[in-house]
Formats: structure tokens, sequence, C-alpha cells
């Protein structure tokens, strides 16, 4: 998810210019630019002899209805050179059932390139089974507001851990979202949710902080046996 680093501002949250990039359509030129930019940077860390690792990417509605999305997806890897195994494409629910036989025409193909797909902020839309088991997913991503009291709130831990278990039951990876505390990480280890993003392990970071980040995670990864 991009950032915007303004100069007086600082880290401006994209929940703040991201709708209104919506709403003025400067959203399809600004995905395209964020999907080369993460491509590009991930195909140099791996140039750089970082381990390969997969960039996720966010597309909005409007920006995944494009008629030549998967084209634009396809000459992006192709000209950054990145292996299409280590993009995953992030949709939300509302994406795939605005055109359900248009969305599975488009992610059919962008799996066929080899392109992991993630269902975003999953359990806050439309959630039908129907689509989980007709559409090629990869991935499903427990929303933040779910994870947020899931240790504390009864019905927000027992919709996690039914989450947790859909995707096992279905051999989906399952990434919890909005982790900042180590309550909230222990629950899920006890769910079995291996995956999680969230503050507590780093907030937004820039490419050398994220080079740093990668090089002490190896360094304690060999240190632990498990590299």
């Amino acid at each position: 998810m991009i950032r915007w680093v303004h100069p007086q501002r600082g880290m401006i949250s994209p929940a703040e210019f991201i709708p209104l990039a919506e709403e003025s359509g400067l959203i399809v030129p600004l995905g395209k630019w964020v999907l080369a930019t993460a491509c590009k940077q991930n195909k140099a860390l791996q140039d750089e002899g970082y381990p390969p690792i997969r960039v996720a990417v966010n597309f909005s509605s409007t920006q995944f209805q494009q008629v030549d999305v998967v084209d634009m997806v396809k000459q992006t890897l192709e000209e950054t050179g990145l292996d299409p195994r280590y993009l995953e494409i992030e949709l939300t629910e509302s994406v795939i059932i605005e055109n359900v036989d248009e969305t599975l025409r488009k992610i059919k193909q962008l799996k066929e390139m080899g392109i992991h797909i993630a269902i975003d902020d999953f359990g806050t839309g439309y959630s039908s089974l129907s689509y989980l088991r007709n559409l090629l997913i990869d991935t499903l991503k427990i929303d933040r507001s779910f994870v947020r009291d899931i240790a504390s709130q009864y019905n927000d831990g027992l919709i996690s851990t039914a989450i947790i278990g859909l995707a096992h039951s279905l051999k989906l990876n399952v990434i919890a979202e909005g982790v900042e505390t180590q309550e909230q990480l222990d629950f899920l280890l006890s769910k079995d949710c291996m995956k999680m993003q969230g503050y507590l392990f780093s907030k937004p970071v820039c490419m050398d902080e994220l080079k740093l980040f990668l090089k002490n995670w190896q360094c304690n990864c060999q240190d632990k046996g498990t590299a």
C-alpha cells in the first residue's frame, strides 16, 4: 500500500488520499506506477543477493476493471524482469462481485502467468463461499477490524478463528492484518495463523530501511538454523 511522504505533513496515510485518487481517476496511473515500482524494487533486491520474497500489491476496483489490466501486469513484469511467482495481487471482495464472470476471466489469466491472488479485508464485504470455490484464490487476509480486539471481544475472536479454519480447510494461506500487540500475536498463533502483518513487526519503511530489516531477519534465521 502506497504511502505519501509530504515535505510538510510527513507520512500521510493512504486512507486520506486514495479516495481522492479514486474520485479523480488518478488511481489508474497511480496504481500502474505502484505496481511498476514494487516489481522493480523487488527485482533489485534479488539482484543484490537478498532472498527472494513475494511482494503484494493492492489493486483498486477502478484499476482492476480496466480492460487492459492483465496486459498491463504482464508488460510490467516483462519490463522489470520480476518472476511472476514473486508478485501477489490483492483484491477486495467488493471488486470480485462487481462482475464475477469478468473477474474470474482476469484472475484465471493472472494465475496462468504464475501470479498469486489474495482477498484483502476478508469478512468485511460480500463473503460468498461460492467465489472461494470458483476463483483461483491463494490467500485470505483477515481484516484488521477483527484483529484489533481479537483477544478481548468474543465475537471478533470467533470470526477470526472461523476464517482461519475456513482457509485451512480450503488449503489457502491466511494472513492476519493489523497485528500490533503481543496479545494479538499469541491469540493468532494459538489458532494456527502463522502469517501476520502489522506494526508489531514493522511500520512502513523506505527501501534502505527494508534492506536493513531483511539483513537482520536473515541473520536471525541463520542464528536459529532456519535459513
